[in-house]
């Protein structure tokens, strides 16, 4: 008996000792992959995990039997790989994608947002890590997420599909053929905002790539969805609202006709007043592609308000978030003299006028130059616009400045050219006979001559500033434009006035007088 009870008691022993030392391992895995993912969340840590071969060390814990450490070690991994795409790179170089996707059928739904969360910080980094995502079947896996209850999980899996769609055509049809879009438009109407904000900008990066990949967002009835939304009071579900309507809409005038349709203006206008700098930004954007289309859908926006609307925003925006807007302008000109005219009367040019000075980064000034041309190329009525504007010697030094990127220069050039050749109102052309090179020169002497000779009042005006003068001045090659131009000109005064501003004259004159001899 008392022998038989020594061995019951050892036994016990020994099952509470091996209880203690597998639940003291447990804790220790817990520990450990807790406390990597911790370090994981601080940049300064990751070099340190790195070079301790951590990656190789998660691997196996992914497998682990207790399901809170599989998650955990998850998190640490995705962590990582959204650090670095040596990072990432390093993950597809362990095999854990297909470890990954193989478990998100399977999983719970913490382990699946982890897993989610992997894929899409290795997809983000490039098309080829992205690839590696599609390649391993990651994109079927994540479709299948979009399926379940639970709003977190279709979320991480939304983002992730967005995160491979962003990169390319390619990688964003193979979004397309794994059949998310269908669902993604479904979860538009989740209550969820977060979710909803998630969806709305995967839909854009798949929209933005092409024709075909637009349609096929817009045959799923996803316009219908954003439209319902752009007046929710969350800024940043209505920032991805108007990317996803504005990549819709820039591929064709079809599609861009169908977001009229959803009857998305003049409710959109409402926006351009939010106090979120982007959403603002991406109204504008959205306008932009509607407009640039027909001058059909450009009257639209035009009779909703638009035009005045997008002059005021301009004002109290700064930077690229000027650039939609500005171009805007450019493309409802460029339209027809009327659409012009439109802006013109919205007080668009002075502030265009008024971006091209704030603004320092030549591309925003080379689009400014752009659209000041759209609006004063037109007729003479337009290109007066422009002058009074004070914006013809702006353009001037924009195109003579050597610091001028050589896309700005050549904008410059060209609304110069455009502008000068409808522009007959004399008194904003003078200034530029004093300060514009050759190339530039003549069309401004162009216009002189087409004015002067029908023009009393001009010419005497054009006498008394000194212009006459300057004319006499210039240098040009015997049978150019230019003297052809100078000679129009000559021949619209007496000969004895072009003889007497004419380089030369008064010392001729002294000339005469020292050799004149009184009767």
């Amino acid at each position: 008996k008392l022998k038989g009870c020594t061995t019951l008691k050892c036994r016990e022993n020994e099952e509470h000792y091996c209880f203690k030392l597998f639940e003291q391992y447990q804790k220790s895995r817990m520990q450990f992959v807790q406390t990597i993912a911790d370090l994981a969340s601080r940049p300064q840590n990751i070099e340190i995990l790195q070079d301790a071969g951590v990656m190789s060390m998660l691997r196996p814990l992914m497998l682990d039997v207790v399901p809170s450490i599989q998650q955990t070690a998850a998190l640490a991994l995705g962590r990582l790989a959204d650090h670095s795409d040596d990072l990432a790179e390093g993950v597809v170089r362990e095999d854990i994608l297909p470890q990954l996707v193989q478990s998100l059928a399977s999983k719970n739904r913490f382990y699946k947002k982890a897993a989610a969360f992997v894929l899409r910080a290795v997809a983000k980094h490039s098309p080829e890590l992205a690839q590696a995502v599609v390649a391993c079947s990651g994109a079927d896996a994540l479709v299948l997420c979009l399926e379940e209850f639970d709003p977190g999980v279709k979320e991480a899996a939304a983002w992730a599909l967005g995160f491979i769609a962003r990169h390319n055509a390619a990688l964003a049809q193979s979004v397309v053929d794994a059949g998310a879009v269908p669902l993604l438009v479904l979860s538009l109407t989740e209550p969820e905002v977060a979710l909803k904000r998630i969806v709305a900008s995967t839909l854009s990066d798949i929209a933005k790539h092409t024709p075909e990949l637009a349609q096929t967002v817009v045959d799923t009835g996803a316009i219908a969805h954003l439209a319902q939304m752009i007046l929710s009071p969350d800024a940043k579900l209505k920032r991805q609202v108007f990317s996803a309507l504005s990549h819709i809409s820039k591929h064709s005038v079809g599609l861009a006709e169908l977001v009229v349709e959803a009857e998305v203006f003049p409710a959109a206008l409402a926006c351009l007043r939010d106090p979120d700098e982007y959403v603002r930004k991406n109204v504008t954007t959205l306008m932009r592609e509607v407009v640039k289309h027909t001058p059909e859908l450009s009257q639209v926006i035009v009779n909703c308000g638009g035009l005045a609307a997008v002059v005021d925003d301009l004002g109290v925006c700064r930077g690229n978030l000027r650039l939609p807007g500005i171009m805007m302008l450019g493309y409802v000109a460029a339209h027809s003299e009327t659409l012009a005219m439109a802006v013109i009367l919205s007080k668009g040019v002075p502030q265009l006028a008024l971006c091209l000075s704030e603004e320092t980064e030549h591309h925003i000034k080379a689009a400014t130059v752009w659209s000041i041309e759209q609006i004063g190329h037109h007729t003479p009525e337009h290109a007066k616009a422009v002058a009074a504007a004070n914006l013809l010697p702006q353009l001037l030094q924009l195109y003579m400045e050597v610091s001028s990127s050589e896309d700005l220069q050549n904008k410059s050039k060209k609304a110069l050219k455009s502008v000068l050749q409808k522009c007959t109102q004399l008194v904003y052309l003078e200034p530029l006979l004093y300060e514009a090179p050759s190339n530039i020169l003549k069309y401004v002497v162009c216009q002189f001559s087409k004015v002067l000779p029908h023009d009393s009042k001009a010419r005497r005006l054009f006498v008394t500033s000194g212009g006459l003068k300057k004319v006499q001045e210039i240098e040009a090659e015997p049978g150019s434009a230019l003297q052809e131009y100078i000679n129009a000109i000559n021949s619209c005064f007496p000969e004895e006035i072009v003889r007497y501003y004419s380089p030369g004259y008064s010392e001729a004159l002294l000339e005469r007088l020292e050799n004149y001899q009184p009767a």
